[in-house]
């Protein structure tokens, strides 16, 4: 018989995509959690197919992944479809010990988890769900506090009012085009030069070299700091330091991590979208969260979504009725 998992125990299961660990790390650490980060990938064919026709066992994994052998946790947080079968195979394997926390819609039976956190916007709906406005994600005031020290002297010399741009790219359903990319260096260069904006601007994988490039010729001989991509990542010193924030449509965690500031929050929608993209866009204008970039920043306030309390909140009172069972 399998020993009962240490009360305190947790894992993280993801495939390694940052916007999934980053998720999956702030829902630990708002849970005063030390969590075990483990990384896998599927065999073939599980790989290529949806999580509906992947059997819940852990030998769908690869060889170099990260064991998924007991002792099991009290506590799994998973997220992304590679990470729904083994999450499955851990809970069973288990005896149902393990507490098992799906972040995002896994596109199987809400049933087959504890509990799942997906987004207002992915319309799942059930007795096990939590429902939240956007990502959840971990940039809480102690985490924006550390990097505004970590980041100070790198951003001290940038004029201010500074604004944190923050660029994504193309993904399955949007597209950074050329056009896009030279409309928004002619506007940051405006702000840097015509309105006195400092610029503190991080690209991601994603985005286009020809943006970053565009961008760069746009604002040489200009103060401002373009990180690129060595060194420490400043994307939270920016988010600290911003007095406004310039955000790109393509992507929900980027978007709800700067909502987490509570800081004005401009978005440049890039070109195509989706209904679920569409329907988190809307309530992020409704909710007075977002505005449309155009050129211009506009100074608002709102209060920032509390999503993450909610979370931590539903998973501490279900995991004490389970123990008082």
């Amino acid at each position: 018989m399998t020993a009962p998992p240490d009360t305190h125990s947790c894992w993280i299961l993801t495939d390694g995509k940052i916007g999934m660990l980053n998720q999956c790390l702030g829902l630990a650490r708002a849970l005063d959690r030390a969590p075990d980060i483990k990384t896998i990938d599927l065999r073939r064919p599980w790989t290529w197919l949806p999580p509906a026709l992947i059997p819940a066992k852990t030998s769908v994994i690869t060889a170099d992944s990260a064991p998924l052998v007991p002792p099991w946790p009290a506590l799994l947080i998973a997220s992304g479809r590679k990470s729904v079968a083994p999450a499955q195979a851990i809970r069973r394997a288990s005896g149902g010990a393990t507490f098992c926390v799906q972040i995002q819609d896994p596109g199987i039976p809400a049933g087959s988890f504890d509990l799942i956190v997906a987004p207002a916007h992915d319309r799942l709906r059930g007795d096990n769900v939590v429902t939240t406005l956007g990502a959840m994600q971990g940039v809480d005031p102690a985490a924006l506090e550390a990097a505004r020290v970590a980041f100070a002297n790198r951003v001290s010399r940038l004029p201010r009012p500074l604004a944190g741009v923050l660029l994504g790219g193309d993904n399955a359903v949007y597209r950074m085009t050329p056009e896009i990319g030279t409309t928004l260096a002619v506007q940051l260069r405006a702000l840097a030069a015509d309105q006195g904006w400092g610029l503190a601007i991080t690209p991601s994988r994603r985005t286009p070299v020809f943006v970053i490039d565009a961008i760069r010729k746009a604002l040489t001989g200009l103060d401002v700091d373009i990180w690129d991509e060595t060194g420490p990542n400043p994307y939270l010193g920016f988010l600290a330091h911003a007095d406004s924030l310039i955000v790109t449509g393509d992507s929900v965690n980027m978007v709800s991590e700067a909502a987490a500031t509570g800081k004005p929050v401009h978005v440049v929608h890039l070109e195509g979208g989706s209904k679920k993209f569409s329907r988190f866009h809307a309530a992020m204008v409704a909710r007075g969260i977002t505005r449309p970039f155009a050129g211009a920043l506009e100074q608002w306030s709102y209060d920032p979504p509390d999503d993450m309390a909610v979370v931590v909140g539903e998973i501490q009172r279900r995991m004490a009725a389970r123990e008082r069972a």
